[in-house]
């Protein structure tokens, strides 16, 4: 008995590593989605440097975890979903948080001011679509609450196409009223890598969307 027990417990207690990884990146990715909201809102850059500091911190956390995923999915040959969404989530996430740190980091590596209407609204829509990412990977642990996640994924479909339109309608606007060639090079950048964190959050949902599918 003793033996099988012991047996036991080489695999069951693996599935709760992969679920508190996830748990402990989105905790992250909400946490970033939030700080960007707080970069683009303060002026003065000395304290937007501060904040970017904390959020590279994140960003290395985050990294570590990605690691220690991939390390635990390499180690176990018992998983708590598909092997390959493991992957694809574990990616997704860490692609999220490697572009909302990219976004911080370019505005103050420009010198742009973020006081500025399409940095504003897709910050808060980042904030928004990170928090939705974390309130999914954590009911996966269990899937019990299953309108808790679809919600959720419905709600980072309509993010990611809501910055659709703040893109065009940035880049538009950018082009009609900012008469320095050298800042519509620069913010367009900017608007592009925030655009891509909505892109990302989304890549996470057709993901947590599939396993759901596949599992609940």
């Amino acid at each position: 008995m003793a033996a099988l027990q012991s047996f036991l417990k080489i695999f069951m207690p693996k599935n709760k590593v992969f679920y508190e990884l996830f748990e402990n990146v989105a905790e992250n990715v909400a946490k970033m989605g939030s700080m960007l909201r707080d970069v683009v809102a303060e002026p003065d850059f000395d304290k937007r440097a501060q904040l970017i500091t904390q959020l590279e911190d994140l960003e290395h956390a985050n990294d570590e975890f990605t690691h220690n995923l991939f390390t635990e999915l390499g180690r176990n040959f018992i998983t708590p979903f598909d092997r390959e969404d493991i992957h694809y989530l574990a990616t997704s996430l860490d692609d999220i948080a490697d572009y909302i740190y990219a976004s911080a980091k370019k505005i103050n590596f420009y010198k742009v001011n973020p006081n500025d209407i399409g940095l504003q609204k897709f910050s808060e829509l980042i904030e928004q679509g990170a928090h939705q990412v974390k309130i999914a990977v954590t009911e996966l642990r269990d899937m019990k609450n299953m309108r808790n996640i679809t919600e959720a994924l419905v709600k980072i479909n309509s993010i990611e196409n809501q910055a659709d339109d703040v893109f065009d309608f940035s880049i538009e606007r950018l082009f009609e009223t900012e008469p320095d060639a050298k800042e519509v090079i620069k913010k367009r950048e900017i608007y592009q890598v925030m655009e891509i964190v909505t892109d990302k959050c989304e890549d996470a949902s057709n993901v947590i969307e599939s396993i759901i599918i596949k599992y609940a």
